[in-house]
This record gives C-alpha cells, sequence and structure tokens, in this order.
C-alpha cells in the first residue's frame, strides 16, 4: 500500500462519516480511527511501529449570528461569497512566521491572488482565490488544522 492509498483512505474517512478503517496484511497493518477530539494513524511493519497524529477534526466555523443594530460598515451576509478550503490540512495566512500575511480584511482580491497556504502532507499548498472582492472576514485562526470544504474568508464580490 503507497501513501496515496493511504491518503485516500483518510480522506474517507474524513469526510464519509466513517468511524474506524483497518487494512491487515501478511506484514502490514494500518487502522485509521476518527472521534470528535483527535485523529490518529497508526501503521505498522513487521518489527517496527509508526504512528502519526493527523490534525483533529475540527467542526465548519458557525455562521454569524445576526446582531439587531449591524454597524453601516458590515456588509450584509445574504451577498457574501465563502471561501472555503480545498484540501484537509493545517491553515496558514503567511508563507512563514517572519512575512506578512497574504490578505487582511479590506483587502481587495482577484482570482489567481494567493489567500492563504494550507499544509497537508508536509507539502505546503497555496490557495488562489477564485473570486473578485473584498475580505470581509477570515473566519480561521492562524496554523489552525482545517477540513475539507471548511469555511476559511467571507469575500464581497467587486
Amino acid at each position: 500500500m503507497d501513501i496515496k492509498e493511504i491518503q485516500a483512505l483518510i480522506r474517507f474517512v474524513a469526510t464519509q462519516g466513517v468511524d474506524e478503517v483497518e487494512i491487515s496484511r501478511k506484514d502490514f497493518k494500518l487502522l485509521i480511527k476518527k472521534n470528535p477530539v483527535q485523529t490518529i494513524t497508526t501503521i505498522s511493519a513487521a518489527p517496527a511501529q509508526v504512528t502519526a497524529a493527523l490534525p483533529a477534526a475540527v467542526p465548519a466555523a458557525p455562521a454569524a449570528a445576526p446582531v439587531a443594530a449591524a454597524p453601516a460598515a458590515e456588509p450584509k451576509a445574504d451577498n457574501l461569497i465563502t471561501v472555503k478550503s480545498p484540501m484537509i490540512g493545517t491553515f496558514y495566512r503567511s508563507p512563514n512566521p517572519e512575512s506578512p500575511v497574504f490578505v487582511n480584511v479590506g483587502d481587495e482580491i482577484k482570482p489567481g491572488k494567493v489567500v492563504c497556504i494550507i499544509e497537508a502532507m508536509k507539502l505546503f499548498n497555496e490557495i488562489e482565490s477564485e473570486v473578485s472582492g473584498r475580505i470581509v472576514k477570515v473566519l480561521v485562526d492562524n496554523a489552525t488544522p482545517v477540513e475539507y470544504d471548511q469555511p476559511l474568508f467571507l469575500v464581497e464580490p467587486a
């Protein structure tokens, strides 16, 4: 079993509501368990055992509660576009801790502009905007785990 097959199984467990998958072969055993607090993958080969902790399942960020007297600068939520995570991984707002963030609230974005990085399996994937508009809200804290299709940003279309 190669790494791509293992990644596919992890995605399956994370997205399909399956709580546990176990595969046993002659000299190979793979156990993937999911619970609300933590997801752990254990791979054991004949004499050695490797254990890797995966990002905990994080529920999607709740929608903002309506406020009775909304500030005038706050756009209506019904016309906002949600930029969602295309994968499971760790969300980063900048390429490294010393660099400025890719986008801030109020920044104008266009299709192709990098808005964040999501690290998955030690690969850093630049996430580009597919819409034009202005960033209204950042929904995820830096260096936190994100799930597939989890809202990351709210954008007011241009």
